[in-house]
């Protein structure tokens, strides 16, 4: 199956090992880059590559995974980072809220957020018919076989369904156009050395 990276940086600016830990009890994860969900089990030793936007991302002797904030408790010794609220989230809700929401997404191979990397396309917030806001957005990916797209759509999706006064939230993932590298910002190029 296709990898979600693009092959035009090398893959050790994406892996810094912090250090081992053991998994304190099954857990839960996603496989890296099929997006197949599995269990990790107890016992197992897990190398943190990436702790951005609130999830994990492992290394283990199987291959590469991501584990769900809600099941962190699993890895031992692993504390996580306080998250502050998004930039613009506090207070009413407006566009720039939904857009730092976004900022908080991340590729669990990229260290760039989905919007600095480029994939979100669209954006459109209209009123909701019971009152509140109905969010819709529109992304894509780093490469078409990659199996974590629905992964990445959910996590975006929860965000903004998270913001105050949000009826609905929607995240659709489109192919048309086909992502490049030249779509990353400078924040992002800047993060993965490609100035």
């Amino acid at each position: 199956m296709p990898g979600c990276r693009w092959n035009c940086v090398s893959t050790e600016l994406f892996f810094t090992v912090h250090h081992d830990h053991t998994l304190l009890r099954d857990c839960p994860a996603t496989l890296i880059p099929a997006g197949d969900k599995v269990t990790l089990p107890a016992g197992s030793v897990v190398f943190i590559t990436q702790t951005l936007g609130g999830n994990v991302t492992v290394r283990t002797d199987r291959g590469l995974f991501r584990i769900a904030r809600e099941d962190t408790g699993a890895i031992e010794g692993f504390v996580p980072a306080v998250e502050e609220p998004a930039a613009g989230t506090a207070g009413q809700f407006n566009e720039a809220a939904v857009w730092a929401a976004l900022k908080t997404c991340f590729d669990p191979e990229i260290p760039v957020n989905i919007v600095d990397l480029g994939l979100v396309y669209d954006l459109a917030i209209e009123p909701a018919p019971a009152g509140g806001h109905s969010v819709e957005v529109k992304m894509t990916l780093t490469a078409p076989g990659c199996g974590m797209g629905p992964v990445i759509a959910e996590d975006a999706r929860q965000k903004i369904a998270a913001l105050p006064s949000v009826a609905t939230a929607r995240v659709h993932i489109v192919w048309d156009p086909q992502w490049a590298p030249q779509m990353i910002s400078d924040a992002g190029r800047k993060i993965l050395g490609l100035d």
